[in-house]
């Protein structure tokens, strides 16, 4: 099947559409909404040509829509740039959603509207065996963000590793970060072509959550 995935650049839409290709589907373009007031991921927060880079380096189309400070308008917005997608070839849209009904039964029934596909790889796989997949297969991870309520600002530029999801099992944390935890930025993997390069900003206090600004290198180097 000829497939769009949902890409925020984070562990869980890496590993979707890893999972997707593996068992045979096509990803034509990866779908990211930016924001129009700050240029970054929406929902991440990542910065949009950090998001591009490594699309590049992933080597699947980026298509990077504004989304309107208005939260009420994303379902139109939505729809819209899938659509598109459509007359572009795409079949389905592949999400990384792990056991979030709500969120699960929203994409389905927007998908259902627009008579497309939806592919969830990781859908009721246990999320400590999610993230024991995502690193098995090699996938490399920085945290960007975490509840400071749940995580102190330590977490954050810290490698997505196995001792990472121990102290996430200790603190009784979901190490999926399903419940929007902590998110993170991938930054290697078997679909990378390359790593993608970048340096550590200012760690910041903001909305409840601490933040650490990724930016992007201007070089890149091939793996050995």
């Amino acid at each position: 099947m000829i497939l769009g995935s949902s890409w925020s650049g984070g562990k869980d839409s890496c590993l979707a559409a890893y999972k997707a290709i593996k068992d045979g589907h096509e990803i034509r373009f990866l779908l990211n909404f930016t924001s129009s007031q700050y240029k970054r991921c929406c929902f991440h927060g990542i910065e949009a040509n950090l998001l591009s880079l490594q699309a590049e380096l992933v080597g699947i189309p980026l298509i990077q829509k504004e989304m309107s400070d208005d939260m009420k308008d994303y379902e139109l917005e939505f729809k819209a740039a899938v659509l598109e997608l459509k007359t572009r070839g795409i079949e389905g849209m592949v999400f990384g959603d792990v056991y979030l009904d709500e969120h699960k039964d929203w994409v389905e029934r927007v998908c259902k509207d627009l008579e497309v596909a939806t592919v969830e790889p990781l859908w009721k796989v246990q999320p400590q065996k999610v993230m024991e997949e995502f690193i098995e297969f090699g996938f490399k991870a920085i945290v960007i963000s975490c509840k400071a309520d749940l995580l102190g600002k330590d977490f954050v530029g810290r490698y997505l590793d196995r001792e990472a999801l121990q102290e996430l099992e200790v603190r009784k944390i979901c190490p999926c970060g399903e419940n929007g935890e902590f998110h993170t930025f991938v930054f290697d993997g078997p679909i990378f072509r390359n790593q993608v390069r970048f340096s550590l900003g200012e760690v910041i206090f903001r909305d409840l959550f601490w933040f650490c600004d990724l930016l992007p290198a201007e070089w890149k180097v091939p793996r050995a």
